[in-house]
């Protein structure tokens, strides 16, 4: 397969380009404007992450059965208790009032202003739809429902419609009366969301990537090659976003997974791109390859280097790649359907950016040729100079990474165990960890609807969103209802009790339950859903703390069926990439080690003591860094024992091919780590919790992956183990030599020998 793939790009790499060129632009066009209406952002919706069948699942299943959606305008800052403001404004609405109950699909409309029905008891205390008037008396609601009956289609249709009537009274009424209006209803919810995510998105981006282009060209010494994988992040990112068009047409995705496509696309595509124009860049110095000749795409050596950076660098991207997509699609087998939709998208990413890699990369460097092999004026600079030769990616087989081995080596029975201690230490703080299903509070406090929605909570108590839902699981008679009211009127931290109210003609009833805690998502709150749970009550749970719980302990039943087919799956494919049965357990251990120090971590670093709001980290967040964590650790894994395999089937013992394998690895797992981490903190400076939260842990992951584990904990275990790391049966060498990456230096007339024209002005 590569050598048939490595001859076509070879031979036509201006297709190969053309190709990839039509698809991201056809992809770009899907993305902006989608198939059917509407971009990505405006097709993927934000929902409260539920667990089918759970009880918070089965509660929102029967409120949205029975409710309806409604769209609100809240005035604020007037005087109604001036008569001349009231009389103003009732005698305002009257025309509007009338005009939004005869639009199409309107159920009713209320407010505090309208005049009471013939048959409203007189000695009912409070006015008219007093629950719409705001407890100051300086503000009021009017509330537009729309019928119950409705699709979503044709729900945000007529919501379109009455936002548009809504804006136009709101400008009336302020220009006459004074005050401030603002607006709100679920779509109007999840439409600030996704803007909120896109223009998160784009910032991070903006500063992830050239950030990421300066890292590279340090790497590189040059722009030329620094772009290369930036080239190969742009096109898999945009042709993933189309992809989700397509792909919400077969499942339906959650917006979220727009984070999974640009975080990882970007990270995975500049870290393969660099491992390919290294490795590139490596085989034209091997070769002899000067700066003169041409044109590259008929060049002998331009097309010999190619062909073996393919052979060799396009293999090691793809086992890795495999490798973190199934350790991403072990989120299938989640009951959530949020983390499925998340392990679809995340293996498309992965799959896009290693087809990127592995055929536009190699097709542009064939173009490019021998400007690669150009000394680059940058090495010319004082500082950068010194830092380029520090950091570049110059191969060679002893330096400084390969006396750090050494000197582990030496060393192995110390390093082993302190940094096994240390990483166990920052491990067990994962024991405090709390998981948070945030959803619509991602919103920044100043967004319009974060404002209107404190402004209901400082001022509407019969229109706060309550901290819990208890939904009845049966029609129940009124002597029922009490009786359960009674007993959930016990329970300690249940401070009111709102209800029951019918929902529509069902026969089930709802209570409205607040709590009397700061945090209704902490573990307090979670303790008292535990509680009225195990009361074996008729009921179900919904809100914040149960949706938690119920995600929570999807999780944790999923985690062992998908931790098992993950374990089988990676520890199938290193074997079948080294060849042996040794290698493939550690790896599985130290990396399982490398992710429980790295959410220990943020456990730690996510609280209110260190100026977050919330203390917890969100819990598909958790299951995403676990997933494509260990992706990231079997990655660089697989960059390292790449290189060692390599120059231990070239003859070398295991202590040898361990030094020169990090000594040639090392640099580009270090380059790769420090552009990666650059990406990731680019998102990490944005003020979404969810995106902030998954840039910020898997920089700490990568960090300590790159640095820690595969430059101290890994060499150590391999120099204990000695020639045991490379054991496998007898029976299962046979298997493994079909598909396991060996290496042999090519034979001298497969290279040929550089001209005299070729060797002039050959790169130092």
């Amino acid at each position: 397969m590569f050598q048939r793939s490595g001859r076509f790009i070879i031979n036509h790499p201006a297709v190969v380009v053309l190709i990839w060129s039509l698809v991201a632009l056809g992809s770009a066009a899907v993305a902006v404007f989608g198939v059917g209406g509407g971009g990505v952002f405006s097709q993927l919706e934000t929902e409260q992450p539920t667990v089918p069948g759970s009880d918070s699942d089965l509660a929102y299943a029967i409120m949205a059965e029975a409710g309806s959606d409604s769209v609100n305008l809240l005035l604020d800052d007037i005087d109604l208790a001036d008569p001349a403001t009231a009389a103003s404004l009732a005698r305002l609405l009257v025309g509007p009032r009338a005009e939004l109950a005869a639009m199409a699909d309107v159920a009713a409309v209320a407010d505090p202003l309208a005049p009471p029905p013939a048959d409203w008891p007189e000695a009912l205390a409070g006015p008219y739809n007093g629950h719409l008037l705001a407890t100051d008396g300086r503000g009021f609601v009017l509330s537009v429902s729309l019928s119950p009956d409705l699709d979503r289609a044709a729900a945000k249709t007529a919501g379109a419609a009455v936002v548009e009537r809504l804006q136009a009274l709101g400008d009336q009424l302020t220009a006459d009366v004074g005050g401030d209006w603002s607006i709100s209803s679920p779509d109007l919810l999840r439409q600030a969301v996704n803007g909120f995510m896109e223009s998160e998105l784009l910032r991070g981006e903006l500063i992830a990537l050239p950030a990421a282009v300066v890292v590279l060209v340090v790497v590189f010494g040059g722009l030329l090659a620094a772009v290369m994988p930036a080239i190969g992040a742009v096109v898999a990112i945009v042709t993933g976003l189309g992809g989700m068009i397509l792909l919400n047409r077969v499942t339906e995705l959650d917006s979220v997974i727009i984070n999974v496509i640009t975080i990882i696309g970007m990270g995975l595509s500049i870290d393969y791109g660099l491992l390919i124009v290294s490795r590139f860049r490596e085989e034209l110095r091997r070769l002899g390859v000067g700066p003169r000749g041409g044109p590259s795409r008929h060049d002998r050596l331009i097309r010999q280097a190619v062909r073996q950076v393919h052979a060799t660098a396009g293999r090691t991207v793809t086992f890795s790649a495999l490798t973190i997509t199934v350790c991403i699609l072990g989120l299938v087998l989640m009951k959530a359907s949020l983390l499925r939709g998340i392990a679809l998208g995340g293996a498309m990413a992965v799959i896009l950016a290693m087809l990127t890699a592995v055929t536009l990369v190699p097709a542009v460097l064939t173009l490019a040729g021998r400007h690669f092999a150009r000394p680059s004026p940058l090495r010319r600079v004082p500082v950068l100079g010194s830092l380029i030769g520090l950091l570049g990616d110059i191969a060679t087989d002893h330096g400084a990474f390969a006396r750090w081995a050494a000197w582990v080596g030496r060393r192995r029975w110390i390093v082993g165990p302190v940094l096994v201690a240390l990483l166990a230490a920052a491990a067990a703080m994962i024991g405090g960890i709390q998981l948070r299903s945030s959803g619509f509070d991602n919103l920044p406090a100043d967004s319009g609807q974060a404002v209107y929605q404190d402004q209901i909570e400082a001022h509407y108590p019969y229109l706060r969103t309550p901290d819990l839902y208890a939904v009845t699981d049966q029609a129940v008679s009124d002597y029922q209802a009490a009786d359960l009211a009674q007993q959930l009127g016990q329970v300690e931290h249940l401070e009111t009790i709102v209800g029951p109210s019918e929902l529509g003609t069902s026969g089930y009833r709802l209570y409205a339950l607040s709590l009397d805690l700061e945090d209704p998502g902490g573990p307090e709150a979670s303790a008292v859903v535990t509680t009225i749970r195990d009361l074996d009550l008729p009921l179900y749970l919904a809100g914040t703390a149960a949706d938690q719980l119920d995600f929570r302990n999807a999780l944790l039943d999923g985690l062992p069926l998908a931790g098992l087919v993950v374990v089988v799956a990676v520890f199938v494919l290193l074997f079948l990439m080294t060849g042996s049965v040794v290698v493939p357990l550690e790896a599985l251990v130290v990396n399982a080690l490398s992710i429980l120090a790295s959410l220990g971590l943020a456990t730690w670093l996510f609280t209110t003591d260190h100026g977050f709001p919330n203390t917890g980290l969100e819990a598909y967040i958790v299951a995403v860094v676990v997933a494509f964590g260990f992706g990231l650790a079997m990655d660089y894994e697989v960059f390292l024992l790449d290189r060692v395999k390599e120059i231990h089937d070239q003859g070398a013992d295991n202590a040898d091919a361990l030094a020169r394998g990090l000594q040639r690895s090392g640099r580009i797992i270090t380059s790769a780590a420090s552009v990666i981490i650059v990406v990731f903190l680019g998102f990490a400076l944005g003020d979404m919790a969810a995106i902030r939260q998954t840039g910020l842990i898997l920089a700490i992951l990568v960090l300590i992956d790159a640095t820690v584990v595969r430059l101290g904990l890994v060499p150590a275990v391999m120099a204990i183990l000695g020639r045991a790391n490379w054991w496998a049966p007898k029976s299962l060498n046979r298997l493994s030599r079909h598909f396991a990456i060996r290496h042999t230096d090519p034979p001298p007339e497969a290279i040929g020998s550089p001209s005299e024209a070729e060797m002039v002005d050959q790169p130092v």
